[in-house]
């Protein structure tokens, strides 16, 4: 089986302590890749990018936290068995240049995106 997981997310709420803890733990990479007018740090490796560091806002009251991405054709139809099964929405889809993505509470708490890339999206 290919592992269904094709990126990882990192939210926290300090991105510089957690950048350099995890530099230091495991000597992965960090990079500012751009992205529009700015620049986003993710975790990338020979291939390219594999992970974002996400800074949550200071009002943000969630913990931090990774959440992985599943690809998905169809994130709409996804999104919608989900649900059927017993998902919440935890954050509404968005759509980004190099794809969309939404995020799903399963059944029992546990946050998971579906990722549909900008090359599916019909």
């Amino acid at each position: 089986m290919t592992p269904p997981f094709v990126f990882m997310d990192l939210r926290t709420a300090d991105a510089e302590t957690s950048r350099r803890f995890y530099t230091e733990l495991f000597g992965w990479t960090v990079a500012d890749v751009p992205a529009g007018p700015s620049a986003v740090p993710m975790f990338v490796d020979a291939e390219g990018p594999w992970g974002g560091l996400t800074q949550l806002a200071p009002d943000d009251d969630r913990k931090p936290q990774w959440i992985p991405y599943v690809e998905v054709a169809g994130l709409d139809d996804a999104a919608k068995r989900a649900t059927e099964l017993g998902a919440t929405i935890a954050r509404p889809r968005v759509d980004l240049p190099v794809g969309s993505v939404l995020v799903i509470e399963d059944p029992e708490g546990a946050l998971v995106a579906l990722w549909e890339p900008a090359a599916s999206l019909s």
